[in-house]
């Protein structure tokens, strides 16, 4: 191949990048945390993380079963938990060993820029006969006063649909009045609403909440595109 003519190809080669130009989260450094969704390697853990690298992120994620949000203000033995190093295998904690960790050492860890909290199932308490309203304020916000302090830009992620019925005795008309209400509560965060994502019934799950592995992989690429669009990425990036 002649100079002349591999000095053209570089050149398309350059121009072709500089065109493309940077991912749409590149320069977003983003602590993920969450409750069983966010445990269990078959789980939201295992795609979400990548939807967002793919899109320039770089990610640390954690999940805690059945924690609250105030449970991330220091340390709590749960029944299961999880951790991700970027897009590294999902790293799953049994329960003689699983906890939550405070997030004030995890911010001094890993140094987030964004805060991404997948929390809503839990606090919802499906089965019992009356809404706990009060309870969800006061774990949220101790959650919110803490991420204010730390002058972290925050997204919040709420409940998706799920089936009615099952193990955790979840109904979708609770998952509306909860989203509806936890929507009101979680500020300074933005609050994304994962009942826009999908229809009733569309996501499949095993045993009314948790998803299938579709059905995860469409949570997660949901997740990512809302966190892409221009009202919530110009927020966070200011």
């Amino acid at each position: 191949m002649s100079k002349s003519l591999v000095a053209v190809v570089l050149l398309t080669l350059s121009a072709n990048t500089c065109a493309a130009g940077p991912l749409p989260l590149s320069g977003l450094n983003i602590l993920v945390l969450g409750e069983s969704h966010m445990s269990i390697n078959t789980y939201l853990i295992s795609s979400l993380p990548d939807e967002l690298a793919e899109q320039g992120a770089q990610v640390v994620s954690f999940g805690a079963c059945g924690a609250h949000p105030d449970d991330w203000l220091k340390t709590k033995s749960v029944s299961c938990s999880g951790f991700r190093i970027g897009t590294e295998p999902v790293r799953e904690r049994p329960a003689d060993i699983a906890h939550t960790q405070p997030i004030g050492q995890l911010i001094g860890k890993y140094h987030p820029n964004l805060l991404l909290l997948v929390m809503g199932d839990t606090m919802a308490s499906y089965d019992a006969n009356t809404k706990p309203k009060s309870r969800v304020w006061q774990t949220v916000s101790a959650l919110t006063d803490e991420i204010r302090k730390q002058g972290i830009r925050c997204v919040w992620v709420g409940p998706a649909w799920g089936e009615d019925g099952g193990r955790y005795k979840k109904t979708n008309t609770r998952a509306k009045e909860f989203s509806d209400y936890l929507s009101t509560i979680v500020a300074p965060c933005t609050y994304v609403d994962s009942l826009t994502f999908s229809k009733i019934g569309e996501w499949k799950t095993f045993d009314g909440q948790h998803f299938d592995k579709r059905g995860y992989e469409s949570w997660s690429k949901a997740i990512a595109h809302a966190i892409m669009s221009t009202e919530i990425l110009d927020s966070i990036k200011r």
